[in-house]
């Protein structure tokens, strides 16, 4: 699929417009970030099997106070309110710290544009698997998505999109039942509304406590998403640290443009498993986004400062324009009797 929209696109480089470029240096500077976005911040990690010496083994990290926040890559300590400032990028080696579902839509989507799709779709202990009931409880508290993704339709840069964000803060955004009819509900409304869909993908796989219930979303995302492609509307795929198991081995492959965040975690199964099977030891970097650009499998790296600019940007290549939504507006505002429908996109997939 994703190889025939390239070859009948023609693909074209991603070049910012003059007017993006500045918006996402404004919001570099007032984030406090000096790095230059064109290369990617952060340097893939180095195999665990080096072996430390006196000259390479460095002090434990100054533990942070409460109103402070280490860096999880180099464990500078900066201000709660300037690491809050910063999207949670470090302006000391540009690690991109894991930020929840509201902190991402607020980045993301245009204010007063935020509207939730399928909110009443919760986790339940289908298999009164041991344990597992009191770990979903425990999981409300710490996330207000109410589940391991939050789906929701809004505006980027005033062009409408329906978006998923994985949870990191509910059970490692594994990917459940309801995790599952929450992103195939999603992807229906915006095959209804004509809308792109963009998947923010951050998890640790599927949820075992859920058993082959949670294997069989993989099938029913990737269905679904089938369906959206058969309509000639666009799926972009954002994976984010990190996106392993069944996530990457579904709905996190399958967007027509695949973008990743710096220093990403990408992969189906971990480094340690995969080396003890082939009993090789593996590059350094391995499944890190940078490798994963170098070998294909991501068309591109972005900071999470542009991303908003580059998902704009991308939109207004397949099709998509605000202008779609204000001459929408405009003509329910003045005419009661007759429904509008938002179109948007043209045909890629065959």
């Amino acid at each position: 699929m994703k190889l025939d929209f390239l070859k009948r696109k023609k693909w074209v480089r991603l070049e910012l417009s003059n007017q993006d470029v500045k918006e996402a240096a404004a919001l570099r500077e007032a984030a406090g970030l000096k790095q230059s976005l064109s290369t990617p911040a952060v340097k893939p990690e180095v195999n665990s099997g080096e072996v430390k010496t006196a000259q390479n083994v460095t002090a434990a990290p100054k533990a942070p106070g409460p109103d402070e926040a280490a860096c999880p890559g180099c464990g500078a300590i900066h201000s709660k309110q300037r690491w809050e400032r910063s999207f949670k990028v470090c302006d000391q080696c540009g690690k991109h710290g894991r930020i929840n579902s509201k902190e991402r839509v607020a980045h993301l989507v245009d204010q007063g544009t935020f509207s939730p799709i399928a909110k009443e779709v919760t986790s339940i202990d289908p298999l009164a698997f041991p344990g597992y009931k009191e770990k979903l409880d425990k999981a409300m508290i710490q996330s207000e998505a109410g589940d391991a993704v939050l789906t929701v339709t809004g505006r980027i840069n005033g062009i409408p999109a329906a978006l998923f964000i994985m949870e990191p803060d509910f059970m490692m955004g594994s990917l459940g039942s309801a995790a599952g009819e929450r992103i195939t509900r999603l992807i229906e409304t915006a095959i209804e509304n004509r809308l792109p869909v963009i998947g923010f993908c951050a998890s640790g796989g599927a949820r075992m406590q859920e058993g082959i219930l949670s294997l069989m979303q993989m099938a029913k995302t990737s269905a679904a998403l089938g369906r959206l492609s058969a309509e000639g509307l666009p799926y972009i795929a954002v994976l984010t640290d990190p996106t392993t198991g069944g996530v990457t081995a579904s709905y996190a492959m399958l967007g027509d443009v695949i973008l990743a965040e710096p220093g990403a975690l990408i992969g189906f199964a971990g480094q340690r498993v995969i080396e003890q099977t082939i009993r090789q030891s593996l590059p350094d970097g391995f499944q890190r986004a940078e490798f994963l650009v170098e070998k294909g499998f991501v068309d591109r790296i972005v900071h999470r400062a542009e991303m908003k600019a580059v998902l704009a940007k991308l939109l207004r290549l397949h099709g998509f324009a605000p202008a779609l939504a204000e001459a929408a507006a405009t003509v329910s505002a003045t005419t009661t009797d007759t429904a509008v429908n938002l179109q948007g996109g043209e045909a890629h997939v065959s």
